[in-house]
């Protein structure tokens, strides 16, 4: 890993991923669907399955990159893994109960210690940019439940894949206007960290669920276990 003031010397743009990095998807996606499990009767627990929506999403949307027959958006991807999912559990279900469910994704409030770290990085004097896999409506749409105002919200729908095709985060380099040197990218996901990291971006791996990075060559630049410790850090 790099030092850290090697870091703050030369970095000028910090990237977050959205989804599980700045807002706590599985928490509130758990929080959404419980109340609507019970009422359909199904007994399994809830946090497996918004566990098994995410994971069918991910696949989905590496399938869909790797075909490279032309991007599907985010919303689409996630109506298919929600139907998949309650298929899986014997739901039934309607198309606007499946709509409603990828809705909640728009809702997702921050982890605790994200804005107020927000808040420090950006008195630091970085830039501060999202580069997400959601479509830009659904990201124009969370921006009053994330509660602070990012000078770029990039959605992959400009580059026309999923993360962590290179050209995704290429794009967000462009639309920054820094080197991608000059850009940490940060996220909770190795495989994002590892996307960005190839491409020639720095990365900071937040560990808040306590897993191994994993064997790579593209291993993180820092790592950390919140928001508080990234800002304290760089600041």
């Amino acid at each position: 890993m790099e030092r850290p003031e090697i870091i703050k010397r030369e970095i000028e743009a910090l990237v977050f991923d959205l989804y599980g990095t700045i807002v706590d998807m599985q928490n509130g996606l758990t929080e959404a669907v419980t109340p609507f499990l019970k009422k359909k009767g199904w007994a399994g627990r809830p946090n497996s399955f918004v566990t098994w929506w995410r994971r069918t999403h991910f696949e989905n949307s590496m399938i869909d990159a790797l075909c490279d027959r032309g991007h599907t958006p985010y919303r689409q991807i996630g109506h298919r893994a929600v139907s998949y999912v309650m298929d899986r559990c014997g739901i039934p279900y309607t198309q606007d109960e499946v709509r409603w469910l990828v809705g909640r994704i728009e809702t997702l409030e921050p982890f605790p210690d994200v804005v107020p770290a927000l808040e420090r990085l950006r008195g630091a004097g970085y830039k501060l940019a999202i580069l997400s896999n959601g479509d830009r409506d659904m990201l124009a749409a969370a921006g009053p439940h994330i509660g602070f105002r990012f000078d770029h919200v990039i959605s992959v729908e400009q580059a026309g894949y999923f993360k962590p095709h290179w050209k995704t985060y290429a794009k967000a380099e462009e639309l920054i206007g820094e080197d991608r040197a000059s850009c940490l990218f940060v996220a909770n996901h190795s495989f994002d960290c590892i996307g960005a990291k190839a491409y020639g971006m720095r990365t900071a791996f937040i560990d808040r669920r306590k897993r191994p990075f994993g064997e790579t060559p593209y291993q993180p630049d820092i790592i950390v276990g919140n928001f508080t410790e990234l800002a304290a850090m760089l600041s």
